[in-house]
């Protein structure tokens, strides 16, 4: 086999030139957090705020403690590498500043210091998980086996982060769990303590999502955003508060979909498969057949089409 190995690279290096121009790139183009390094970075904290189950298999009591120490001392500073990568590609710096530098340090360090807090949130979701599933045998099979505990522990690293300043580590994170779980957390939405995904596949929630204590959402539900605003250009628009609002106590059912800035009360439940963008008071029940009749006796016919037709507003 003889293969064209010169000619492929020259045509790779001009579409990678071409790439750095149209970006402004050229010339200097700063690297980015190490999707691989970062893989580790959440072993390693993973094994630190879980030692017995998730570190080294044979941990003695007495070994524990120096264990978590020198594991969390090796991932942290591949962390604050990581950080410091994502710091100079926001400021485009051609070599390292002290400023830079300092301020990796400062992230990586208040990160660390939430770390316990981060243990007792997860220690309240795995509760969850296996209080809400009669097939689970023990916490410690919620722990190493449920993908939502890996998705919801991978977002609670990641969401401190995201609000410590460095979203592209964060969602990078996200991702990470999305490729292993099926789960798409955005690292921006705030969730309260005693979450539960049961089974979790094809799970979306948004980045402006806002959820209560002790709720509990299903397979393939999506906490989305109704539509995307564009500015006069046709482009658009980023940010702005554009997820649900979920209150303590809610449960959503397989394949339900919420859209939009909407409000679901307290201690409401949504059945399976509804198509929600409309808020609903607390202790409500909602079941396809009544958001289908909603939907019409509000002449809402149009977003339900779109549902129907998988079309959607821009």
């Amino acid at each position: 086999m003889r293969l064209d190995i010169d000619g492929i690279v020259a045509e790779l290096r001009s579409l990678r030139v071409k790439s750095l121009q149209t970006r402004q790139r050229i010339g200097r183009p700063p690297k980015l957090p190490s999707r691989k390094a970062l893989v580790d970075i959440l072993d390693g904290l993973a094994a630190a705020l879980f030692p017995n189950r998730l570190g080294a298999p044979e941990l003695t009591d007495e070994g524990v403690d120096y264990y978590v120490g020198h594991t969390l001392d090796h991932t942290l500073r591949a962390l604050y590498e990581e950080v410091r990568r994502e710091l100079r590609f926001v400021a485009n710096l051609d070599s390292e500043s002290g400023e830079e530098s300092a301020q990796a340090a400062a992230i990586v360090h208040d990160f660390a210091a939430r770390l316990p807090m981060v243990r007792s949130l997860l220690e309240t979701d795995i509760r969850a998980a296996y209080q809400g599933d009669p097939a689970a045998r023990s916490v410690d099979e919620v722990l190493v086996c449920y993908p939502g505990i890996t998705a919801i522990t991978h977002h609670r690293l990641a969401h401190e982060l995201y609000r410590l300043g460095v979203p592209l580590l964060a969602r990078i994170i996200s991702e990470i769990a999305h490729s292993t779980t099926g789960i798409d957390i955005h690292p921006g939405a705030r969730i309260g303590a005693s979450f539960f995904i049961d089974h979790g596949t094809g799970v979306v929630i948004g980045e402006t999502c806002v959820i209560g204590e002790r709720v509990r959402i299903y397979q393939a539900v999506t906490l989305g955003a109704k539509r995307f605003l564009v500015d006069e250009k046709g482009e658009l628009i980023k940010g702005g508060a554009r997820h649900p609002l979920v209150e303590d106590d809610v449960v959503i059912y397989a394949g339900a979909t919420i859209l939009g800035r909407v409000r679901i009360g307290r201690g409401s439940s949504i059945g399976g498969s509804v198509w929600l963008t409309r808020s609903v008071p607390p202790n409500s029940h909602i079941t396809q057949a009544q958001a289908r009749s909603d939907v019409f006796e509000a002449g809402g016919a149009s977003d339900f089409f779109h549902h129907l037709t998988g079309t959607r507003h821009v």
